[in-house]
């Protein structure tokens, strides 16, 4: 009961943001172009902040997110108006931890399994590493289409971009396959300055 009173607050609190956010013009740029952000895969660190909702094929949610990269961690924050119901979940190499706040810390060598069982919808975490910056995961073939690509078995749609440093990134993305689709708003990107501009 305690998990669905949550879940209803962040559902409820996040369309609130989302329809608040709809009357507000983010400078866009366009259109996505793979090519011109091959540069980032030498990015060793960098963060974002915006909103992600997931939907399978019996749940669906919406949540706050942060994602903080680094060149051997990633830190992902997930959370509900005021940071009700927050998740964190850290990927260091193929190590994934999920603390929930409640003292229960889980851990598992397994991430994309172990995070998908842990939200209850395959979330494909490692991918998303690459995904979110505009890239395939390097080490998979993918097929390039011209708002993304597809890779594992999954589509990348870029719907926006977003202008960055005199750089376009991304801002709306949509991940999907014929189980999932993931919906992610990106509103602020922060990087350092380790690739060529």
């Amino acid at each position: 009961m305690a998990r669905f009173k949550i879940l209803l607050l962040v559902c409820v609190g996040s369309i609130f943001l989302l329809s608040g956010c709809a009357t507000f013009q983010k400078e866009t740029v366009g259109p996505y172009s793979r090519t011109s952000l091959l540069q980032f895969y030498k990015l060793t660190q960098w963060t974002f902040g915006g909103r992600v909702a997931i939907t399978g094929q019996k749940d669906s949610w919406w949540a706050n997110i942060s994602w903080e990269h680094n060149a051997d961690k990633d830190l992902i924050r997930l959370s509900g108006p005021l940071g009700q119901g927050a998740t964190v979940i850290r990927l260091t190499g193929d190590m994934v931890t999920v603390d929930r706040g409640n003292g229960d810390v889980q851990s598992s060598v397994q991430p994309d399994v172990f995070v998908s069982q842990q939200v209850g919808i395959t979330v494909p975490v490692q991918s998303l590493r690459y995904w979110v910056l505009g890239l395939p995961e390097p080490t998979q073939v993918f097929e390039e289409n011209g708002s993304g690509f597809k890779q594992s078995g999954w589509q990348v749609e870029y719907k926006q971009m977003q202008p960055v440093d005199n750089q376009a990134m991304p801002r709306k993305i949509t991940v999907m396959n014929e189980q999932v689709k993931l919906k992610l708003i990106i509103d602020q990107w922060a990087f350092n300055d380790s690739y060529a501009k």
